[in-house]
């Protein structure tokens, strides 16, 4: 039977100084969307961006529709970023919303992956570098250390099954994400992506392979602070049979 791909699926995309990345980045997504088609990119931008990103980004805009530019300085930090840009696309009714990062990080390419997925019945589907077909490449050790360490930590101290528990190229349905944007997330950094798995764990999820380009080492220590954090306060709530769920 021929797979039937969702007819209004968006990625939302925070961009912050990506002025040179971004032709790459946008002609690849130009592409998938020409293939699939009612796709839409929710490309969100704040105040982090110093360079032309947001004068590139309305040039697109204007010469494709399929491309949404959302300035919201109210960010305060990228889990920010994420969550409005979810209201955004929720708020302009998309039934499938994928998330991702800038910068050709992650493959445009993986997309349809993941959109067959959820047409095959799932409601959560998390790209994972660290499964059959999955990579990790031009990423400087101390990244693929906290990536894979936080895994490990996280199966460990929260009895995650997920492989990748860190990887940020994901998608929900809408049903799923109306209630994690309603949810009092405790990230404010990089750990998001292993709370948001940890919270959705009874949802019905898949994770996929993708291959990921990370060339940047740099990890604020204030990130890392949070994830430990928020990680001992979820390995508590565990320990107590309080764990959270969405």
């Amino acid at each position: 039977m021929a797979l039937i791909y969702p007819d209004n699926w968006a990625a939302v995309i925070p961009l912050a100084n990506e002025e040179t990345e971004l032709p790459e980045l946008a002609e690849a997504l130009r592409r998938v969307m020409d293939a699939v088609e009612g796709g839409t990119v929710y490309f969100i931008i704040d105040g982090v961006s110093k360079d032309r990103t947001l004068e590139c980004c309305k040039e697109l805009g204007e010469a494709d529709p399929r491309f949404k530019i959302r300035w919201i300085p109210q960010n305060r930090n990228v889990v920010d970023a994420y969550i409005n840009g979810f209201r955004e696309a929720l708020k302009d009714g998309h039934e499938i919303i994928i998330e991702m990062d800038g910068g050709m990080s992650h493959d445009p390419r993986a997309i349809p992956a993941f959109l067959r997925s959820l047409n095959e019945g799932n409601d959560c589907v998390f790209g994972s570098r660290y499964i059959n077909g999955g990579s990790m490449v031009d990423s400087p050790f101390k990244r693929r250390l906290l990536s894979k360490g936080g895994s490990i930590l996280a199966r460990i101290l929260l009895g995650a099954k997920l492989a990748d528990m860190t990887s940020g190229f994901q998608a929900f349905r809408r049903s799923v994400l109306l209630e994690v944007v309603e949810y009092p997330l405790l990230s404010r950094a990089h750990f998001y992506q292993t709370e948001l798995r940890h919270l959705l764990r009874s949802q019905k999820l898949i994770e996929v392979p993708i291959h990921y380009r990370a060339p940047s080492p740099r990890v604020s220590k204030g990130a890392i602070r949070n994830s430990v954090k928020v990680l001992i306060h979820y390995f508590v709530l565990r320990l107590l049979g309080r764990s959270p769920k969405i």
